[in-house]
């Protein structure tokens, strides 16, 4: 059994103490425990995933790419490839399929992506999309939007 407990500083103390009692079924019980404390770094947010989704979306509907056109998902593979390699991440391995008749790319995922690179890779796909001809139309998160127009009421 192990547990992960996020501390933020709102809760910090009752999550550490939680985290204790955690541990103190394992010490009860004679058995070691190894706590690490390390710097949470949040997955991608919702908002985020959608604004990418929605960018991907909008390349499907105008972009051709090899003389055909790509779905949403075929974009998402293109675009994370493509700022994977412009940032010289780690990027997925090429095998034959199974049965043999084609290839598989065994690429980066973004539910895997911090929030940090979400929002570069959301900016690569908004920059590559524009210096491709297509209009994006507005997929700001809805926290921004939300932040934009406070702003635009407070002035």
């Amino acid at each position: 059994m192990l547990g992960t407990f996020i501390l933020r500083s709102a809760d910090a103390r009752d999550r550490m103490a939680s985290a204790w009692h955690f541990a103190c079924q394992f010490l009860e019980l004679g058995q070691e425990v190894q706590v690490t404390v390390k710097q949470y770094e949040p997955a991608r947010s919702r908002e985020q995933n959608a604004m990418f989704h929605a960018i991907c979306g909008e390349l499907s509907k105008q972009k051709q790419w090899a003389g055909r056109w790509i779905d949403t998902e075929g974009w998402k593979r293109l675009l994370v490839d493509a700022w994977a390699r412009e940032t010289d991440r780690q990027q997925g391995d090429v095998v034959p399929s199974l049965d043999g008749v084609s290839i598989v790319n065994l690429a980066m995922q973004t539910r895997r992506l911090r929030v940090k690179e979400m929002a570069d890779l959301i900016t690569f796909a908004q920059w590559w999309a524009t210096d491709n001809d297509v209009k994006l139309r507005e997929v700001a998160p809805l926290r921004d939007q939300r932040l934009a127009a406070q702003a635009r009421e407070a002035a």
